[in-house]
């Protein structure tokens, strides 16, 4: 019994500074890990507030704020296993042997992220816009780090991958100032067709319609039922929708009134009598 009881002092003695030393690393490791996460939280958050308030685009706001936080996150987790005894020469070593094998496994977030650091340094779009790609269209909310999202017009949120709208087609409908409306209308081939264009260009008197370029109506074509006019205006971004819908019904209430017909497909289908 008395040898059981120097071998347990024994080996306290052995372990109980290794164990002191360990627990204190240990506890000092885990306050840090907890007061530097906080600490970044805070950081990112004033420094998206810097941005707000000097009217940096709120896109590229949330990818910095964003890039920012994972980067610190990282660094205080190597930091912290440091400081628990670690080396951080195959600390580093270690993450990028994974690193390595993550970025085969995850290609296509690769791709992403590249693609939203494409989309930040060449800005084809900003938070606001009203775009188009991927077969998608809506208004830009926000940018993040590996993805894009949009609003459509009827408040759905669509979320697409930064790297396939980096490298597909764009359609950006705000990015100019001003746009041109066209109100396409077909009218009866016995219909006058100076009559016409005097009713749509009297349409075209409206305070939102720019005179430079001047409105203009055309025949764009000769069509199987109708001749194909264009009422051609160039309008403010923002007055884009409004004067495309309110012309067409003004277009066909006006043409209508004028006594010029609007022809719809026909067919005459002529029945053979069995002899």
């Amino acid at each position: 019994m008395e040898m059981n009881v120097d071998e347990l002092v024994k080996l306290s003695e052995a372990w109980l500074p290794v164990v002191l030393e360990y627990s204190g690393k240990l506890t000092l490791a885990l306050i840090t890990l907890l007061i530097g996460w906080w600490l970044i939280s805070r950081l990112t958050s004033s420094i998206g507030r810097m941005l707000e308030a000097r009217k940096v685009d709120r896109a590229l706001s949330s990818f910095i704020s964003s890039l920012v936080s994972i980067v610190l996150r990282i660094l205080l987790l190597i930091s912290v296993a440091s400081m628990i005894g670690v080396e951080t020469t195959s600390f580093i070593a270690m993450i990028g042997a994974a690193g390595l094998a993550i970025g085969l496994a995850l290609q296509g977030s690769l791709a992403n992220f590249a693609g939203g650091v494409l989309i930040m340094l060449f800005r084809p779009f900003r938070a606001g816009d009203w775009i188009e790609g991927q077969g998608v269209s809506g208004s830009v909310d926000s940018i993040q780090i590996f993805h894009t999202t949009l609003k459509t017009a009827d408040n759905k949120v669509v979320i697409v991958p930064n790297g396939a709208l980096s490298n597909g087609h764009i359609t950006n409908y705000s990015r100019e100032p001003r746009r041109r409306a066209d109100i396409n209308i077909g009218i009866d081939y016995s219909s006058d067709i100076k009559r016409a264009r005097e009713v749509l260009l009297d349409i075209a008197k409206d305070p939102r319609v720019q005179l430079d370029p001047a409105p203009v109506v055309f025949v764009t074509g000769l069509g199987e039922s109708a001749v194909n006019i264009s009422l051609r205006v160039w309008v403010a971004t923002g007055d884009f929708w409004p004067v495309t819908f309110e012309f067409t019904e003004l277009a066909k209430e006006r043409l209508t009134e004028a006594g010029i017909g609007i022809p719809f497909p026909q067919r005459v289908v002529h029945l053979a009598k069995a002899d």
